[in-house]
């Protein structure tokens, strides 16, 4: 069984369903200029540390998709893929069922199936809930994609908003990681792993601080340094570090969480101006 589609961004979303996923604000002409840069096939070179081969199962898709949604598409599309996973958005719901049928046939050919715990098809964008309102039915889906949860949400002023939040799994797993490292270097000096956790957080920030995100940053912030304090309260000295210290380390070395990544359309507007 291999996975080609992770999950199948679908139903109805106006005209801004080529520009949801980008977080794209602006022209129309502006969002197609740069989801064809981004999907071009003939430039594809592989991500930072991962290797070539995880690229060439998936070219094929980017050309037979390619095809279909010149042929078989009624309204917009989508393609938003890195290495091997994949989230497609289409306008309308007849042409996302009609896309997953497609698929399926296809990859049986080849003796393959879409993963059925992964594939799926859910409805998003900016008429996503009102539309389910109407039907009565609760708050659109969310999905994850890339260590993000992506949520349709609105703005202060009530407008569609594409929010996005770390993955609460991700987060924990990374903080059991800290964890363990933190047991590791219990004795090793204050300094020492002061610069190490800076290292670290630093990272993670710079990866997750997208606008939207700074509450789960801060959570992250919170739990890292009483991660700290529980580790240098177990190092067996006759007094415990007290809270005043873990504060003063606090400062010195933990990055304060703050957003370092602007809005995409801000982002896309720099490197594509009109």
């Amino acid at each position: 069984m291999l996975t080609f589609v992770n999950v199948i961004w679908g139903a109805r979303c106006g005209k801004t369903a080529r520009r949801v996923l980008l977080g794209e604000t602006r022209t129309r002409g502006h969002a197609y200029s740069v989801r064809r840069r981004r999907e071009s096939a003939c430039d594809r070179k592989a991500p930072h540390r991962l290797k070539s081969s995880r690229l060439v199962s998936t070219n094929p898709f980017d050309l037979w998709v390619n095809v279909w949604r010149q042929k078989g598409a009624q309204g917009e599309v989508i393609v938003v893929r890195y290495a091997d996973d994949i989230v497609l958005g289409f306008q309308y719901l007849t042409d996302a069922d009609r896309f997953r049928e497609n698929l399926a046939e296809r990859l049986r050919k080849f003796g393959l199936e879409l993963h059925p715990d992964k594939t799926r098809r859910i409805e998003f964008g900016r008429f996503a809930e009102p539309n389910r309102k109407k039907r009565g039915e609760g708050k659109p889906e969310t999905f994850d994609y890339l260590g993000l949860t992506h949520i349709s949400g609105k703005d202060r002023n009530g407008n569609f908003s594409l929010k996005r939040k770390t993955i609460a799994k991700r987060m924990r797993a990374k903080l059991q990681e800290i964890k363990q490292e933190l047991r590791r270097r219990m004795h090793d000096p204050v300094e020492q792993t002061g610069k190490w956790l800076k290292s670290v957080m630093q990272g993670y920030f710079n990866y997750h601080a997208v606008p939207g995100n700074l509450g789960r940053l801060k959570v992250f912030h919170r739990r890292v340094q009483r991660l700290w304090r529980w580790a240098l309260r177990r190092r067996g000295q006759p007094h415990r570090p007290s809270w005043a210290r873990i504060l003063r380390l606090t400062e010195r070395w933990l990055p304060k969480p703050r957003v370092l990544h602007p809005y995409p359309g801000v982002r896309f507007a720099a490197s594509h101006p009109r």
